[in-house]
């Protein structure tokens, strides 16, 4: 089965961007397909890089780099809602004049038609929240 996801949780305020992640380590280690990951609202804080979790404590952003390089996951930040968060990679921060970016190499700044596509291209969206 092919599935998509929609993560709208931040990664440590609740259990939802966890659940995605381990929903989606649990697809791919079933032999089912991940068509794309779409971090949306508080969910765009997924792929920030300047996340320091304590040692014991699961790295979210990390894990999900991890699963991409393992599996060349598609991941999709919206970048409307990324931008007002304060999460830019650095064509955004050199467009909007600012001294630093922090979405990490891996995820993908992208609007909200690659959620729709992710719908149209994938048997199940699971979303999480």
């Amino acid at each position: 089965m092919k599935f998509s996801l929609l993560v709208l949780a931040s990664p440590y305020s609740s259990q939802g961007s966890l659940s995605a992640l381990k929903f989606a380590q649990s697809c791919l280690a079933s032999g089912h397909e991940i068509y794309r990951v779409f971090f949306y609202h508080d969910g765009t804080h997924s792929a920030s890089s300047l996340q320091s979790p304590p040692q014991d404590e699961i790295n979210v952003q990390q894990s999900w780099l991890d699963l991409n390089q393992k599996h060349n996951l598609d991941l999709v930040v919206c970048i409307a809602a990324a931008l007002k968060r304060g999460n830019l990679n650095q064509a955004e921060a050199e467009r909007y004049e600012r001294d630093h970016f922090n979405i990490s190499e891996g995820f993908e700044l992208s609007g909200l038609g690659q959620l729709l596509d992710a719908q149209i291209n994938a048997d199940r969206l699971v979303t999480f929240k």
